[in-house]
């Protein structure tokens, strides 16, 4: 069966214009948090560095990211998140440290209104909404006034209450996520954010089972019937490791599988922490598909 075309898109995030649908672009994850579930928490090794995660999100740029994803949360199942000082303590200063060096954009990953505030006070030019259906209103707003990129991304609940029966049934994961996207669209567009800034995120490992994870991916190119640009995070996820039977730090193989996955379903954007390695599956994915 031939692969999906995929359909093409300029991402508006503040003074970048970012094109969607020929290279599939990758966005390296910086988990500035001591807790990641995969391990890669710059907070973690207790290392002495001038900004944390300084180091780290340089050598993704060496690697090949094309978007920096900044996290100081961990959204892991069963997780805490800290206070919103203590977040923005985290992200603020390597934001603002990076936005003035790298030559790509750089995102916030957070649910927190006052933490994707200072977030884009310090140049931040996307969002990365992991909270976002149903979306927070005044954050929807924040992105509006800003003129940021929005990552906007399925969820039902919070990390603590994510994987809880209540919210990972569905009779029809895909149909029902995407029902819930749109709805979660139609807030933004009511906020003032236009189509041209949002990408959708079906939200792997956020309120889903493993079976159903592997369902989107089997299914991801019904997402594009939205009419919006798909970006899509399985790096690492646990989904990967039943499958396997192996821990966080050795799903690079498996990550590799569904990212090429998904890049040949149609997908705009990976979300990963192996940048090198997956950033040469999508080139090899997006050959395969254009050919």
């Amino acid at each position: 069966m031939a692969s999906p075309v995929c359909r093409k898109f300029i991402w508006k995030a503040r003074d970048y214009s970012l094109e969607l649908g020929g290279r599939t672009l990758v966005m390296g994850i910086v988990n500035v948090t001591p807790d990641s579930f995969s391990g890669d928490g710059v907070l973690a090794g207790g290392k002495q560095e001038k900004i944390p995660g300084m180091a780290y999100a340089l050598k993704l740029i060496r690697a090949g990211a094309d978007i920096l994803d900044i996290g100081g949360a961990s959204s892991r199942p069963g997780s805490t998140p800290p206070g919103c000082k203590e977040e923005a303590q985290r992200v603020v200063p390597l934001i603002k440290a990076l936005v003035a060096t790298v030559p790509v954009p750089v995102s916030v990953d957070t649910a927190s209104v006052g933490v994707a505030r200072e977030a884009l006070k310090a140049g931040a030019s996307i969002v990365n909404l992991i909270q976002g259906t149903p979306a927070d209103r005044r954050l929807l707003a924040l992105v509006a006034e800003s003129g940021a990129g929005l990552v906007l991304m399925h969820r039902r609940g919070t990390s603590r209450t994510m994987q809880l029966p209540g919210k990972t049934h569905y009779r029809d994961v895909v149909k029902e996520v995407k029902a819930e996207l749109e709805l979660a669209l139609e807030q933004c567009l009511v906020a003032g954010i236009t189509k041209d800034h949002i990408v959708l995120d079906p939200g792997i490992g956020f309120s889903k089972v493993p079976e159903q994870n592997l369902e989107i991916l089997r299914r991801l190119d019904e997402f594009l019937s939205c009419g919006y640009p798909v970006l899509v995070g399985t790096s690492r996820k646990s989904f990967i490791g039943k499958v396997l039977g192996v821990a966080e730090k050795r799903r690079l193989v498996g990550t590799v599988v569904t990212v090429a996955t998904a890049v040949m379903s149609g997908a705009h954007i990976m979300r990963v922490h192996d940048v090198k390695v997956m950033k040469q599956a999508a080139l090899m994915a997006d050959a395969i598909r254009a050919a």
